[in-house]
C-alpha cells in the first residue's frame, strides 16, 4: 500500500509530509502490524527484554506523540526528541530536502520541539508500552548550553529508561565542539553530578557524530569510559560526504542522513567498537533500511540499531519487514541468538 501512496505523499514538502505521518499514527489511520516475536532476535538491555534489536532514531517523534503508536509497528524501542528545556521553532523553512535518487535526506530542523515541561507532561500523561529513550539537547539562544541539558536530565530522568545526551547535530551551531575532550569531559561532570544529586540510576545515552578523525575518536572514547557512560549511539546525521551525491539539493545546508551515510555509520561504529565495546553498548545509526543493513551494524559492534530516514521510503512496516528477514537470515546463518554476532566483523 505504501509503495502505491509514495508518489502521492512525495508531492508534499517533507516537513508537511512528516506531519501527515504523526497524525496518522496519533489517530490509528496507520495500523498496527501483527508482533511475530523469535528468541532470535530477543535482546536485553537494562533489565528489560526487547522482542527486536531494531529502533525508531530520534528526530521521528520530537514531541513524544506516538511512540506507543511506533511500538504497534514492530520496533523494539523508540528515541524521542531532540526535546530543549524551552520551546523553539527551529531555522527557517524550508529546513528539510528529499534526494529521492539517493535514498536520502538533507535537514536543518534545529531543534524544533514543544519544550520539555510540555513533553514530559505528555509522557506522564501516556506511559510507554515498550522502551523508551528520550534525546536532549541545548536551546539555541542559550547563555550556559550545560545547564540546558542539566535542566533537561532534571525534568526527564524518571520519564524513560535512558537520556541521550545530544552533542553531535550539524544544524546547532558550534553543538559540536562539545566532541573535545575538555568540553566533553565538562558537560558529562555536570550530568553525573546531578545524576548522583537525584539518586538517578538511569543510563546516559550519548549521541556521537559521523564525521571524527582517530584521534577525536580515541579521545571521546576515552571520555565516555571514564565517565562510565552506558551507550555511545553512532551516528548522527553528516554536514560532508556530498561528493557522490546525484540530487540536485545535495546543495542545500544540513546534515545528510539515509543510504550515503551506512557504510560511513558503519566504519566509525567498528573503529569505537575496538576502544569502548567492552564497557559501553553501542546503537547503531545511519543508512540501515533493510535486513541485511542492520545485520552488518551488529556485525560491526553495534547491540541495537535505529533508523528514522529508511522509514520514510520504505514506509511504516519497515520494522516488521526487518524483523522478519532478519530471522531468516539467522536461522540460515545457523546463529541461535542475534548477541552472538556483536561485533563479530574484525576489521571495516
Amino acid at each position: 500500500m505504501f509503495n502505491l501512496l509514495r508518489p502521492f505523499i512525495f508531492k508534499f514538502n517533507p516537513e508537511v509530509a512528516h506531519s501527515m505521518a504523526i497524525k496518522a499514527l496519533k489517530f490509528g489511520y496507520i495500523p498496527s502490524v501483527k508482533i511475530n516475536k523469535s528468541s532470535l532476535l530477543e535482546t536485553s538491555i537494562f533489565s528489560k527484554k526487547l522482542y527486536s534489536p531494531v529502533g525508531i532514531a530520534a528526530g521521528f517523534d520530537k514531541n513524544a506523540e506516538v511512540y506507543n503508536s511506533l511500538f504497534n509497528l514492530g520496533f523494539g524501542f523508540v528515541e524521542v526528541g531532540t526535546v530543549t528545556p524551552k520551546p523553539q521553532y527551529g531555522n527557517p523553512k524550508p529546513r528539510v530536502f528529499r534526494l529521492e535518487e539517493d535514498q536520502a535526506l538533507i535537514n536543518r530542523l534545529g531543534f524544533n520541539n514543544h519544550g520539555s515541561k510540555k513533553i514530559s507532561l505528555r509522557i506522564e500523561k501516556n506511559r510507554p508500552r515498550g522502551l523508551l529513550g528520550i534525546n536532549i539537547g541545548p536551546n539555541k539562544d542559550t547563555i550556559n548550553r550545560i545547564n540546558d541539558y542539566v535542566e533537561c536530565f532534571k525534568r526527564f530522568h524518571n520519564l524513560a529508561d535512558y537520556l541521550t545526551i545530544n552533542i553531535s547535530s550539524p544544524n546547532t551551531e558550534s553543538l559540536r565542539d562539545f566532541h573535545g575532550q575538555k568540553e566533553l569531559q565538562d558537560l558529562l561532570l555536570a550530568i553525573n553530578n546531578e545524576k548522583n544529586n537525584l539518586d538517578s540510576k538511569i543510563p546516559i545515552a550519548v549521541k556521537l557524530s559521523p564525521d571524527l578523525n582517530q584521534n577525536q575518536i580515541e579521545n571521546v572514547s576515552e571520555v565516555l569510559i571514564e565517565n562510565k557512560i552506558s551507550i555511545a549511539i553512532i551516528s548522527n546525521s553528516t554536514d560532508k560526504n556530498r561528493e557522490k551525491l546525484i540530487n540536485i539539493n545535495k546543495l542545500e545546508k544540513g546534515g545528510l542522513s539515509g543510504k550515503p551515510l551506512e557504510n560511513i555509520s558503519n566504519n566509525i561504529i567498528n573503529r569505537f567498537y575496538k576502544l569502548i565495546g567492552k564497557n559501553i553498548k553501542i546503537i547503531g545509526v545511519g543508512g540501515a533500511d533493510s535486513a541485511e543493513g542492520v545485520y552488518e551494524k551488529i556485525l560491526n559492534g553495534a547491540s541495537l540499531v535505529q533508523l528514522y530516514t529508511g522509514m520514510v521510503y520504505k514506509g511504516p512496516q519497515i520494522a516488521a519487514q526487518i524483523n522478519k528477514k532478519l530471522v531468516k537470515i539467522l536461522e540460515k546463518d545457523g546463529i541461535k541468538n542475534i548477541g552472538e554476532i556483536v561485533g563479530s566483523k574484525k576489521s571495516s
